[in-house]
């Protein structure tokens, strides 16, 4: 028997995805990808060249609004958390349907997993469970992006059959 469960989560959930996302961004900024700056969750500057990337004052607002969007309209996306034996929420991940392409397209938008709780296949249940469902919905390609730096997912994400197809470039603002 396995030590978690994988569920949708519901509305109820969201303070604690709230916490775990939040939680995991303060001390892991490599997380943060353009998705999270463009919906105002992360912000960067520049120290010099260097690029910082750090939660916004108001992430948990933006984060809050997006989640609750997701997990309110399960015909274009979806959100599941892992739930440990002792029910508390150990990882998430939130699939949607995009429909901006020549055909809908499957987007794996984040997938979170507790410092803790890594090594024990609970990210690969949550990218099993979201890709199944995307099948579901008739989705055939699937993308998903990741943090600059966030080297380790992006390793994990080879090691699962994902290719890297592009990079995103920002103008740098002053």
């Amino acid at each position: 028997m396995d030590a978690y469960t994988i569920q949708p989560a519901a509305v109820a959930d969201e303070q604690s995805l709230w916490k775990l996302f939040s939680e995991h961004l303060t001390h892991h900024s490599e997380y943060i990808s353009h998705g999270e700056i463009q919906m105002g969750v992360g912000q960067e500057h520049y120290d010099g060249n260097q690029r910082v990337t750090t939660l916004s004052a108001n992430a948990r607002h933006f984060w809050m609004k997006y989640i609750h969007a997701n997990i309110l309209d399960p015909e274009r996306s979806a959100v599941y958390k892992a739930v440990d034996m002792q029910n508390q929420i150990v990882g998430f991940c939130v699939v949607e349907i995009q429909e901006d392409g020549a055909a809908p397209y499957g987007m794996i938008c984040d997938i979170l997993v507790n410092e803790a709780a890594r090594g024990t296949g609970i990210g690969k249940a949550l990218l099993k469970t979201s890709l199944q469902w995307l099948h579901q919905h008739q989705v055939q390609d699937v993308y998903l992006e990741s943090g600059l730096q966030n080297h380790d997912a992006h390793a994990y994400f080879e090691r699962q059959g994902f290719v890297k197809v592009s990079e995103i470039y920002k103008l740098k603002s002053n």
